[in-house]
């Protein structure tokens, strides 16, 4: 009981300052529009500010405990750009989160009474671990988002480009209209509708765009669109028969898991079901033969 209560308090903390760090300006104006009136809003302002310059400090303090490489450095930021953080403050969030869920894990295994040099151990590792697999399936989530939402994205391009826009402004376009539907393929977008704003050529651009997400269907996206502009073929002609391609190749996915659910069934029927039926089955008969064999005994 006390280990948990502990675990969901310093669980809240964590959370509470996370949530103060990357997200400030938005809890800030939801606190000031709430409770403070309009003169006070500015010293609210101030004062979480600073606790969060405070707390930035602290966690780069601690970041600095791990040990690591220029190149490691690198990685990491890569990752955390393809899950969507794109702050330099993330790095530093991130290896201090390696260095703090650790010693929650330890705190956690000492508090509950099972502590040992081994589960020490075990709970050393697996909290130094845990932020690489957290980030891991919040870029696979990512991914797969972007993936889901590319289809819908040619198919209004193709809509905006039929009706009259260049690229480069039925990209903009769609980023705006899918802001609500696709979040994470729509700010991949306002990106790259940022990059062409500021001089860069459109196919390096839309590879950015590729190398960022790290998404397979978005390279032939890539691929596509810098064949069309290279040989002068329709654009709004490839990127229909390319979204068409992407929802075929969807549906496909989803048939062959579908075929794959009857082999994967095999192990709980296995497992947990013919045991189940066997027990009903065969329990009163092998209780009867039990008792008549007793009596012959007898």
């Amino acid at each position: 009981m006390i280990a948990t209560i502990t675990f969901i308090v310093i669980f809240l903390l964590l959370a509470s300052g996370g949530l103060l760090l990357f997200y400030r300006d938005a809890t800030l104006q939801r606190i000031a529009a709430v409770i403070t009136p309009e003169s006070k809003r500015r010293n609210l302002r101030d004062a979480i500010r600073q606790t969060g310059a405070s707390l930035g400090g602290m966690v780069e303090h601690i970041e600095r405990v791990l040990p690591k490489s220029q190149a490691e450095v690198s990685v990491t930021q890569q990752r955390l750009i393809r899950a969507g953080f794109r702050k330099d403050a993330a790095v530093n969030y991130f290896y201090a989160a390696k260095v703090l869920v650790p010693l929650l894990f330890l705190l956690l295994a000492l508090v509950s009474g099972f502590g040992s040099f081994v589960i020490d151990a075990v709970a050393l590792g697996l909290g130094f671990l845990a932020p690489d697999f957290w980030l891991g399936r919040r870029i696979s989530k990512r991914q797969a988002s972007i993936r889901r939402g590319l289809p819908d994205v040619l198919d209004l391009l193709v809509i905006c480009i039929e009706a009259g826009l260049s690229l480069d402004q039925a990209t903009a376009r769609t980023a705006e209209e899918l802001q609500k539907a696709h979040p994470a393929i729509s700010d991949e977008l306002n990106i790259v509708v940022l990059e062409q704003r500021a001089g860069r050529p459109r196919a390096d651009a839309w590879k950015h765009f590729a190398e960022r997400t790290d998404v397979d269907s978005v390279r032939n996206l890539v691929s596509v669109l810098a064949q069309s502009e290279q040989f002068g073929t329709s654009i709004a002609k490839t990127l229909r028969v390319h979204s068409d391609t992407l929802r075929t190749q969807r549906r496909q996915r989803v048939e062959e898991q579908a075929a794959k659910t009857t082999v994967k069934l095999v192990f709980p029927l296995v497992l947990f079901i013919f045991p189940s039926l066997f027990l009903v089955a065969l329990g009163p008969a092998a209780i009867i033969v039990l008792e008549g064999l007793k009596k012959l005994a007898q």
